[in-house]
């Protein structure tokens, strides 16, 4: 589903023109963006919790031509899905 499909089917459910739908995602997408580079987590009871975590530096390599690579640390982003949200998918 597009971004553009998710916005309309927003706006009908919730009886909301495509424009407020879109914004209405739009301030979701950055209010979650924003509390996660705050390294905060945000739980939806019953849909799922995201949340950052820290990789550390490592030693990889390149697959094609054997060499080592240093790969850098990072912050990684990532969902886990919330009960309600695993039943209605099984």
């Amino acid at each position: 589903m597009s971004k553009q499909e998710l916005v309309e089917k927003m706006a009908e459910k919730a009886g909301l023109t495509k424009a407020d739908a879109a914004r209405a995602l739009d301030a979701f997408t950055s209010t979650v963006t924003e509390a996660l580079k705050a390294g905060d987590k945000v739980s939806l009871v019953g849909f799922g919790t995201f949340a950052t975590s820290q990789r550390a530096a490592r030693e990889g390599h390149n697959p094609r031509t054997g060499e080592k690579v240093k790969i850098p640390a990072r912050t990684a982003v990532a969902f886990k899905a919330g009960s309600k949200l695993k039943e209605a998918v099984n």
